[in-house]
């Protein structure tokens, strides 16, 4: 069942941002900043389940559920690394938005493309050295008893409970990367906001309020469905019974395959159906391959 399932879903999640990537590309109305960063959190999405979905497919078929220590490191670096730029990504989307809503006779020079290019590149190459750093931290301990993960996947969290040494480094640095890559970002997507709400409650014309929304709402819901299910795994607190850490695991576990299969899943739904520009891509990208044949 959790096989067919999870299947249907990564299937989804391939043929949804695959789509959104074909169309961003093909559609030259959508050759915007807004729509390249769009592009970029599409192909994450499908690097980010890519990593991981089609091993934990494997254990459903298979008795001795085991995966190598090399690839171990391969999957714990690209979860991380991908979910560490997709936070820096949000937050760039973020000033986008403000500088489209809050200047926007100013944004083709903000934004141009010497602007976003960089800015996209950035945020590939800070989740990638972070990842480095924590990936490399990780795989220096030495791994003590069954080496059994307790988790779906090679998640940095659930390798680290195998350690049998000191673990304070990893812990400090982790500390530190999750103030930069969650902190920074999500203090830096909540004060955009705060000017964007500002901004859009002054205009006068309720339809211009309305298509001023309209440009936030999809950013703004993914934001809220990814930060929110990181800040749930992880700031939670931790139960110190037995019975009840063993509920928080597959809490923890069930949860980590949700922001890391339904979130990437929902976020070509959200952008699509929420978003006139893509729909309107869609529809001539279909009419021009029905003509076509």
């Amino acid at each position: 069942m959790f096989f067919v399932l999870i299947l249907s879903m990564y299937l989804v999640i391939l043929l949804g941002n695959g789509v959104l990537i074909l169309v961003t590309i093909s559609d030259s109305h959508l050759h915007t900043p807004m729509y390249f960063f769009l592009g970029n959190l599409s192909f994450l999405d499908i690097c980010y389940t890519t990593s991981s979905v089609p091993l934990i497919l494997d254990s459903f078929l298979t008795p001795r559920k085991a995966i190598p220590f090399s690839a171990c490191a391969v999957q714990m670096f690209l979860s991380f690394a991908m979910g560490a730029t997709e936070c820096v990504l949000l937050g760039m989307m973020a000033f986008d938005r403000y500088v489209a809503i809050c200047n926007p006779l100013r944004y083709p020079v903000v934004m141009s493309k010497a602007a976003y290019l960089p800015m996209a590149a950035s945020s590939w190459a800070a989740g990638s050295v972070a990842s480095i750093v924590q990936t490399s931290l990780a795989m220096r301990l030495p791994l003590c008893g069954n080496n059994i993960i307790n988790h779906f996947t090679c998640e940095i969290l659930a390798v680290l409970k195998l350690a049998c040494a000191d673990i304070s480094i990893n812990v400090i640095s982790m500390g530190v990367t999750n103030v930069i890559f969650l902190g920074i970002p999500v203090l830096f997507i909540f004060v955009s906001y705060i000017f964007i709400l500002t901004t859009i409650l002054r205009i006068p014309s309720a339809e211009g309020r309305r298509k001023a929304f309209s440009t936030c709402s999809a950013h703004f819901t993914v934001v809220v469905v990814f930060y929110g299910t990181i800040l749930f795994m992880y700031g939670k607190p931790k139960s110190k019974d037995p019975l009840g850490a063993d509920k928080q695991d597959l809490s923890d576990k069930l949860i980590s395959l949700f922001y890391g299969v339904v979130t990437p899943m929902l976020n070509p739904i959200i952008y699509s159906l929420r978003n006139k520009d893509v729909k309107a891509a869609l529809r001539n990208l279909v009419s021009q391959k029905i003509f076509t044949q």
